[in-house]
């Protein structure tokens, strides 16, 4: 029996993110519910569980507070022990070209192939020399990195019908649709930033860049000499506008630049590198998504330094939420990957 209703879960470093669609695979989904669980620190790290008994202690919970009715959940994975990378392979079924990719990738991996899940998403068909081949995207990823987080959610009682790669679930949500042409998709999170470029919505590029929200709060911790719960109201307060910041908050605006502008900078090299590859094909837009995006000025700054314009993702403005959907919900930000997810379905 197909499953038409299902939550997708985002589990990242402070918080694990749930959106639970119905409908899926229909024309029409839509949300249920949702709801944020927050983790005690140290629990994940970067997208990886590292103490499978207490992320499953906290999903109990949230499936207790969020009154979710489905247990099939499909997982989000991305961080550095992710690799996506182009690969052209002989033009093969899909099921032939999974099967062979072994032999094609050991020289890209950091470890083992036997160590490593694998996957192809094909993108594009042309002639070479030697005959047809199939241009596409390379997914590896560690297996232990993905089992822990599997091993959490069966731990809760949950049954894990998908584990589907972060950056391939935000182009789902529609909130780009008016872009024509490349769209850049960035998911800043906690520790880990994430971005997928797309061209008429199916996906050319992605990386994982290793930097996060939670790198300003603490270097405004370490720098200050404050509090994490301090700093992290600080960084909300001020952002990078530092318009209504006293004398006395000069050393911290001068810290938020400082590390927002070294990820700014890591973003415009990601997105710089694509379009050289691709002979300077200009981006149509960039829609900035996840927690790290509501820093007040980051938004302005990002397409300032990029010179592309820059929207923030609209989480449920193209899809049916039920009424009683954010019953109990603390928020609704950050909730993209979790309903990308779940829009992807079991097919992911």
């Amino acid at each position: 029996m197909a499953i038409t209703q299902l939550v997708g879960v985002d589990i990242g470093s402070g918080a694990i993110r749930a959106v639970e669609v119905a409908g899926i695979g229909s024309k029409r989904p839509s949300v249920v519910r949702f709801f944020t669980m927050p983790l005690p620190e140290g629990a994940v790290h970067a997208g990886e569980v590292l103490e499978v008994n207490t992320v499953a202690a906290a999903l109990k919970q949230l499936w207790s507070s969020a009154k979710f009715s489905s247990k099939n959940v499909v997982l989000g994975v991305g961080n550095s022990k992710v690799l996506v990378r182009d690969l052209t392979v002989p033009k093969l079924s899909l099921t032939e070209i999974r099967q062979s990719l072994p032999t094609h990738v050991q020289a890209m991996l950091p470890v083992p192939v036997a160590d490593a899940i694998l996957d192809f998403y094909p993108i594009s068909e042309a002639a070479s020399e030697s005959g047809p081949v199939v241009n596409g995207l390379l997914v590896a990823v560690v297996k232990e990195s993905v089992l822990a987080n599997v091993r959490a959610v069966q731990a809760a009682g949950l049954t894990p019908v998908g584990v589907d790669l972060i950056p391939f679930a935000l182009p789902r949500l529609t909130a780009a649709a008016r872009l024509v042409g490349n769209v850049a998709h960035v998911e800043i999170g906690a520790r880990t930033t994430n971005v997928i470029v797309t061209t008429g919505g199916v996906p050319q590029f992605v990386r994982t860049i290793a930097n996060g929200s939670h790198d300003l709060t603490v270097a405004l911790s370490d720098r200050l000499e404050i509090s994490i719960t301090d700093a992290e109201a600080l960084k909300r307060q001020l952002g990078l506008s530092g318009a209504s910041a006293t004398a006395e908050q000069a050393p911290a605006v001068a810290v938020i630049r400082d590390v927002s502008g070294t990820l700014l900078y890591n973003l415009r090299e990601t997105l710089g590198y694509f379009a050289n590859s691709r002979q300077n094909e200009p981006f149509a837009g960039i829609v900035l998504s996840g927690g790290g995006a509501q820093l007040v000025g980051l938004a302005d700054a990002f397409s300032e330094i990029t010179r592309i314009p820059v929207v923030l993702a609209d989480t449920f403005g193209n899809i049916d939420v039920a009424k009683d959907a954010a019953k109990g919900a603390q928020t609704q930000s950050g909730l993209n990957v979790a309903l990308g997810l779940a829009l992807g379905g079991v097919a992911a």
